[in-house]
């Protein structure tokens, strides 16, 4: 099994360096770091009193894989969730935030282990999910990536402007499909047809 080190890599590797994408509702990042979450830990890597876009544009990926271990691994308590899903889980919470808890607070009450969709990572929501890997073992790492595939979709039917992240200009997966079934076994990816046919409603 990977160490939170080595997934933290693999995520920094993932998001690439700096990018001020206007339609990404993040705003400017560097290797997956936002100025949000910056200022919100008040790391100022040029010391001059200010945390703005320069610091983003300052930060290493050592920087970068310090922050996400700590804050995206350790303080949500993400080393208390079933190994299946804590890879997947992580990659997600450094994407979308709290959205990453939901979709497995979704996902475990549906399956029958109820928990509340608020984000957090609380007593209730680990035991679900421990209860969830258990019963479905081998199975709920892929139900987790392909949970989180349909939450990509449902959010580029409802916000244009965020449809290049979820389909290519070629009309291939774009970058979320392909990073969420990078969590999800070969068998369950869909096909190029099927994707397609996903997406054909938006024009």
């Amino acid at each position: 099994m990977k160490t939170v080190e080595q997934i933290a890599t693999e995520i920094v590797a993932r998001e690439g360096g700096y990018v001020n994408d206007p339609d990404d509702p993040g705003g400017a990042t560097n290797f997956g770091v936002t100025l949000a979450t910056l200022q919100r830990l008040g790391i100022d890597k040029t010391g001059d009193g200010r945390v703005d876009i320069r610091d983003v544009r300052g930060l290493t990926r050592a920087d970068a894989e310090r922050i996400f271990v700590e804050h995206y691994f350790r303080k949500p308590r993400l080393a208390e969730l079933p190994a299946s899903v804590q890879a997947s889980v992580f990659d997600m919470y450094v994407n979308a935030g709290s959205n990453a808890v939901k979709i497995l607070q979704k996902l475990v009450t549906r399956m029958g282990f109820p928990a509340v969709a608020d984000g957090v990572l609380g007593a209730r929501t680990i035991l679900a999910a421990r209860q969830a890997d258990a019963a479905a073992p081998g199975y709920f790492g892929d139900a987790y990536g392909i949970a989180r595939r349909n939450y990509y979709y449902a959010l580029a039917d409802g916000r244009p402007a965020s449809r290049k992240f979820a389909r290519s200009q070629s009309g291939a997966k774009g970058g979320w499909i392909t990073r969420a079934e990078e969590f999800i076994s070969a068998k369950y990816h869909l096909t190029l047809a099927e994707h397609q046919a996903r997406v054909a409603k938006w024009g």
